[in-house]
C-alpha cells in the first residue's frame, strides 16, 4: 500500500515540470527572463506585443525590469518637434525720406507687430552710419559720430549709448535681410523724425 502511494507521488512530480514547460510558449528570453510576444499571443492569453515573463513574473507596472525591457524599441516614435512659426509680416508701402530725398530700397519695408521695419544696411548707409553684426549673439551695433545704437535680433530692448529702452517690435531677419524699427533706429542716431499716417511716409532729418 505504501509502495503504491510513493509511486503515485513520484509520478505527480514528473508531471508538474512538464506542465510548467508546456505553459511557457516558445520565445527567446532576455537577461531579465522575459520577452515581448509578437506571434500567437492570444493563444497564450497575451496581447500582441505584450512583454511578459516565462518564470511566472508579471510585466505589470511596478516591475523595475519591465521599464528596461526590449519592448521599448517597438514603441511608436515621437513626432519631431515642430519648427517655430515664421514671423508674421506684410509689405508696408512705407515711403522714407532723408533730408527731403526719398530712399529707394532694394528690400521693401515691412510691417511687423504694427511697426514699420526697414532694411538695416540700407537705412544705415542712407544715414551715414556704420554697422557691425555678431552672428553668434545676433547683436547689431550701429554707430555715427558719438552716438551708438545696439539692438539684438528677436529682442525689443534697444540701447542708446548704453541706456536701455523698449521698442514696439524687435529686429527680425526675413529671407536673409535684417530689418529694424525705422523710427527707433533714426532717433537713436540723433535724427529728427516725422511720420505722416495719411501718406504713410516717414521723414528723417539729419
Amino acid at each position: 500500500m505504501k509502495k503504491k502511494a510513493v509511486t503515485g507521488f513520484l509520478a505527480l512530480l514528473l508531471v508538474l515540470p512538464s506542465a510548467s514547460i508546456a505553459s511557457a510558449h516558445p520565445g527567446r528570453t532576455d537577461s531579465n527572463g522575459g520577452h515581448t510576444c509578437w506571434t500567437n499571443c492570444s493563444k497564450w492569453g497575451l496581447d500582441y506585443g505584450e512583454y511578459h515573463y516565462h518564470n511566472g513574473g508579471s510585466s505589470s507596472s511596478g516591475s523595475s525590469s519591465s521599464s528596461s525591457s526590449p519592448s521599448s524599441s517597438y514603441s511608436t516614435p515621437k513626432s519631431s518637434t515642430p519648427k517655430p512659426a515664421a514671423p508674421t509680416y506684410k509689405a508696408s508701402g512705407l515711403k522714407v525720406y532723408v533730408n527731403g530725398q526719398q530712399l529707394v530700397f532694394s528690400s521693401k519695408p515691412v510691417v511687423y507687430k504694427n511697426t514699420n521695419l526697414v532694411p538695416l544696411r540700407e537705412i544705415a548707409e542712407a544715414l551715414g552710419a556704420s554697422v557691425t553684426y555678431d552672428k553668434d549673439s545676433g547683436t547689431i551695433g550701429v554707430k555715427k559720430g558719438n552716438r551708438k545704437v545696439t539692438l539684438t535680433i528677436g529682442s525689443k530692448t534697444v540701447f542708446y549709448n548704453g541706456t536701455s529702452e523698449t521698442s514696439s517690435a524687435a529686429p527680425i531677419v526675413i529671407k536673409g535681410v535684417t530689418y529694424v524699427p525705422a523710427q527707433v533706429f533714426a532717433r537713436g542716431l540723433g535724427a529728427g523724425i516725422e511720420f505722416n499716417s495719411s501718406t504713410n511716409s516717414l521723414k528723417i532729418k539729419l
